[in-house]
């Protein structure tokens, strides 16, 4: 998408979301930090308006999919873990895509503070992972959800480094460590999973007074699948030596108290591919994206390449 593009599409966004906002004709008087372009990626472009969130979707979104996704995350059965979508406003229905890009809105609740650490809410986090990946899909989108993305979004990330940085230093080395990671259809179990869990998918749900409980965000990787990949993240940044092992035991204990069923006795039996498939998508992203911005890589993402030279290391030196 070219820069002209970008432009046309956040200034409908943000028609959208003020439509939403105000009733017709009236006046806005929001402040001015409470309206504005919250990401612009080509995966997703989110603009605020007021109390307001509107969203457009990648442009590759399968639309069956997304409405499937979205129905997920309105039903009633998960609305204690997914932050729920509101209704588009009456002028927008026919445009509910821009540019074949479906449109969605939601109620903007307030993000983890990315300047304090100390006060990331893993224990949340973990607890709303078990109680989603508990809940039995609802009976009425159960038929038409799709497939938990988070396998496929490594694959992703492996071609668009291919793609963008095949030269570069790091690329044999995440390779590497790609072909020791199982390939073919997911033998686990088929439960509701997130499908992209990180920190900055949780937000504090609106409320009249003050800020309500985390919720989880961001339905574009929803679906069915083996929930050990919702916990993949985490669990690959405590093998690489980046989330302190305090804060992975008080996240693994907290999930296990909520009765999760990701993992068992051991954890690593479920979450050593999953892991070592989140590790190389963090690094191949890293590579295409530093190879883009014409940057050198950044402390964080030279620890996920060292850790994909020891997962390639350890995986050879263990083959027969």
């Amino acid at each position: 998408m070219d820069r002209s593009e970008s432009y046309e599409v956040l200034d409908r966004l943000a028609a959208v979301a003020r439509a939403a906002a105000h009733r017709p004709g009236a006046p806005c008087r929001c402040a001015s930090g409470l309206v504005g372009v919250l990401a612009d990626r080509d995966d997703g472009t989110v603009v605020r308006h007021g109390r307001l969130v509107a969203k457009a979707h990648a442009p590759d979104t399968d639309p069956e999919a997304h409405r499937a996704r979205l129905a997920l995350a309105a039903h009633p059965d998960v609305a204690g873990v997914l932050l729920q979508p509101l209704p588009l406003p009456v002028p927008s229905q026919r445009g509910a895509e821009l540019d074949g890009r479906p449109v969605s809105l939601w109620p903007y609740g307030a993000p983890v503070a990315p300047d304090d650490p100390d006060a990331a809410p893993w224990e949340e986090a973990a607890r709303l992972l078990a109680l989603l990946h508990r809940t039995p899909p609802p009976r009425e989108p159960a038929p038409r959800l799709p497939e938990m993305r988070a396998p496929l979004k490594v694959s992703l990330a492996v071609d668009r480094m291919l793609r963008t940085a095949p030269d570069h230093p790091a690329a044999a080395v995440v390779l590497s460590a790609w072909r020791t990671i199982p390939r073919g259809g997911e033998s686990g179990p088929r439960l509701l999973c997130h499908g992209d869990f990180h920190l900055g998918q949780l937000v504090r749900e609106p409320r009249p007074v003050g800020d309500g409980p985390w919720r989880l965000i961001d339905v574009d990787d929803l679906g069915l699948g083996d929930p050990a990949w919702d916990l993949a993240r985490p669990a690959a940044w405590f093998a690489a030596g980046i989330l302190p092992p305090d804060v992975w035991s008080r996240f693994l204990d907290a999930y296990r108290e909520a009765d999760g069923p990701a993992v068992g006795g051991d954890p690593w039996v479920q979450l050593d591919v999953p892991a070592r498939a989140l590790t190389v998508q963090t690094a191949a992203l890293a590579v295409a994206k530093s190879t883009v911005e014409r940057r050198s890589l950044d402390e964080v993402e030279d620890v996920m390449i060292d850790t994909c030279g020891r997962i390639a290391g350890h995986r050879t030196d263990s083959a027969p």
